[in-house]
């Protein structure tokens, strides 16, 4: 897929749109200097290329009563086809997991987990364990949250 060629007025608006989603189409030509159509036309031409994937709502965890967010460290033994799409399937089918990588290097996924208290993420630990076999697990708690955005460094 050819990356779509994006200049300072598209990188300004995907700025804009970061930081809040639901600004207005006239606030946001206001604020990047277009014109109204001109801001939707890029808009609508950065969703069509998948520049934009989705526009949300960015809920506050604390506030909902998920207060322990955790750093998931898996190690395996196996990776062949049929682990891996069983440890795939485990991952989109808990929603607790609010984030999956497959790293390089020592680990081989790391997971961001969402729960309310150390009970939750015990049964969670319990679930997992019991969808796909795992040879090291450890977790790191979250103790401070010094940074968590979701605006990419454009």
């Amino acid at each position: 897929m050819k990356a779509l060629q994006l200049d300072k007025f598209d990188h300004a608006i995907l700025r804009l749109l970061q930081r809040d989603a639901s600004l207005s189409m006239d606030s946001i030509a206001e604020r990047v200097h277009l014109s109204r159509n001109a801001c939707w036309r890029r808009i609508r031409n950065m969703e069509d290329g998948g520049v934009i994937g989705s526009r949300v709502a960015l809920l506050d965890a604390e506030k909902l009563g998920l207060d322990m967010a955790i750093y998931v460290l898996i190690r395996t033994n196996r990776h062949d086809a049929e682990w891996l799409d069983a440890f795939s399937r485990a991952v989109r089918d808990m929603p607790e997991i609010m984030g999956a990588q497959r790293l390089a290097g020592d680990l081989d996924y790391i997971l961001r987990v969402r729960v309310a208290s150390v009970g939750d993420y015990d049964a969670f630990y319990q679930r997992i364990i019991a969808k796909v076999p795992i040879s090291d697990v450890t977790a790191s708690f979250v103790m401070e949250s010094l940074k968590d955005t979701t605006e990419l460094p454009i």
